[in-house]
């Protein structure tokens, strides 16, 4: 029986097997071999998925797959689903700064607002002083990308050759932007990390630990940020998506 939340199959990992996977990855790699993809799953990512066939795809296609929300880590439970560790981005993301510290890896950040990815490499800076990252805005409106913008984006990372590249665009627009620039990023590990830029420049709170572990770092954010509410009313379709699943497969289990 595949191991599968709503027909995109998941791999049960940890934060560390996927360091392990990474670091492998990179230092076996050649520059020419595919990319690694790593997607976060979200009831939000979930709901958009629902409706959009390539991003679905996108996300089934994935190489890593990350549980993302506590939503989707109480969907897996009740739906007898191994989703794996819960993992934010945000978190995974500062492990992989340490490690291209340690590592002396290259890193792109790739998006966001005006000037924030220029602000996340002066704050990990200050962390790890000799940290071989560069920021980029790269697109101004993800909706209407310029071909400069393109083109900008393909001389800096064909000059840099990082092994990592972060790109903020919100989804679904940056993991269908990674996908569709796949060819660009031979041999390099590529995530979309929506708002972690905002955390990881200081620009925005994160919720305290405690909160974290509970899973009610969504709420805390849409206090700070209430202009998100649109954005969270997904939740309750997903709660539904949920619902009718767990039914079906409780109906399923009486018939059989």
């Amino acid at each position: 029986m595949k191991n599968e939340i709503f027909d995109i199959p998941i791999e049960a990992v940890s934060k560390s097997t996927i360091r392990e996977k990474i670091k492998k990855y990179l230092f076996q790699s050649d520059g020419k071999g595919d990319l690694i993809h790593i997607v976060s799953l979200n009831a939000e990512n979930i709901i958009i998925a629902e409706r959009d066939r390539k991003f679905r795809q996108v996300l089934a296609t994935a190489q890593i797959k990350i549980t993302d929300s506590v939503g989707v880590a109480l969907a897996g439970r009740l739906l007898g689903v191994d989703v794996g560790e819960r993992i934010a981005g945000v978190d995974l993301m500062e492990d992989f700064f340490d490690m291209a510290s340690y590592e002396r890896l290259r890193i792109v950040l790739i998006g966001g607002k005006k000037k924030v990815a220029e602000r996340v490499v002066q704050c990990q800076k200050q962390r790890h002083p000799d940290l071989n990252c560069i920021g980029i805005e790269g697109i101004a409106d993800i909706h209407k990308p310029t071909a400069k913008e393109e083109k900008n984006i393909y001389s800096i990372v064909l000059e840099k050759k990082p092994n990592l590249v972060f790109v903020a665009f919100g989804s679904p627009f940056q993991e269908l932007w990674i996908d569709r620039h796949r060819d660009l990023f031979h041999g390099m590990v590529c995530m979309g990390v929506g708002g972690a830029f905002d955390y990881l420049s200081y620009d925005v709170p994160r919720a305290p630990r405690i909160v974290i572990r509970i899973g009610g770092e969504w709420i805390f954010r849409l206090c700070i940020q209430p202009w998100r509410i649109r954005r969270q009313l997904r939740l309750f379709s997903f709660i539904i998506l949920v619902a009718k699943k767990y039914f079906l497969l409780l109906f399923k289990k009486i018939s059989s």
